[in-house]
């Protein structure tokens, strides 16, 4: 078959299924190993029965259950950079991106210390440490499986990060680590919102990255209830409904901070910036 005969069947395939049809063009361009621009200028070459063969198969297995495309293939990108990625980490978003743009606009490049607490695949903490060189940056992560996956990027990617296993903020403090900025994407999502989330997400994402008590708060409060003495900046990503609550959950521990909820490129809200 040739190249626009495999993605064509692929699309109508995974539109029968419900699915993005995108999905199709990510999964072989990754299995023929090519720049975007020349997998679109070599659309009538041939390709072999073999990888014909194997590229239908995970297609089926993604129409048919729902399993994330950057599971079949282990990788994702984030802020230009590719991320390993697993049944252990959550799949970075675009909108995290978001997240690094704010920070890297309101950061100067003093020396200082940063937090990034529940840090998953090491995305913010990695980028963070490469975008800002003189900053010291430490993650935390309760998921031994998640640290390692962090430390692997890291690792990949030469980023100068120290990983610590823990609860949220309780290895910080353990340490003696005395932080000017915390940043984070916790868990957000209310218990009561599953049923309504699409299944690549909620059969395939660690439900310890997805889901918080008290109707998705519950890891902002024990964050912001742990933030060390000294903290400067607070930095979440959030819910798109969750914005006032996180900021009043600030302003309550603070009541001077200079607490901002920014919308994201779709209008909505995706961030609180707090100067303590």
């Amino acid at each position: 078959m040739k190249q626009y005969e495999v993605l064509k069947w692929a699309s109508l395939f995974l539109e029968k299924h419900h699915r993005e049809a995108t999905v199709g063009e990510i999964l072989l361009q990754h299995y023929l190993n090519v720049s975007r621009s020349m997998f679109f200028a070599n659309m009538q070459e041939t390709i072999p029965a073999v990888l014909v063969d194997k590229f239908k198969k995970w297609i089926i297995l993604h129409a048919e259950t729902g399993v994330p495309i950057q599971h079949i293939i282990g990788v994702e990108s984030f802020y230009g950079r590719e991320f390993l990625v697993n049944k252990h980490v959550l799949i970075p978003r675009p909108e995290t991106e978001e997240l690094i743009e704010h920070i890297l606009q309101t950061t100067d490049e003093k020396v200082q210390t940063i937090v990034d607490v529940g840090t998953g695949s090491g995305i913010i903490a990695i980028t963070l440490a490469l975008e800002l060189p003189n900053a010291e940056m430490y993650a935390t992560d309760i998921s031994a499986q998640a640290l390692e996956t962090a430390r692997q990027n890291a690792e990949k990617l030469n980023a100068n990060v120290t990983f610590l296993e823990g609860d949220f903020l309780q290895p910080i403090r353990l340490q003696g680590i005395e932080p000017d900025m915390i940043v984070s994407n916790p868990p957000y999502i209310a218990l009561s919102d599953e049923p309504a989330l699409s299944d690549t997400v909620k059969n395939y994402d660690p439900h310890l990255a997805l889901f918080a008590e008290e109707n998705g708060l519950a890891a902002y409060k024990e964050i912001i209830h742990s933030i060390p003495t000294g903290v400067k900046n607070v930095v979440f990503e959030i819910g798109y409904e969750q914005g006032q609550a996180v900021q009043t959950l600030i302003k309550n521990k603070y009541p001077a901070a200079d607490v901002t909820v920014i919308k994201d490129i779709n209008g909505h809200d995706r961030i609180v910036s707090a100067q303590i």
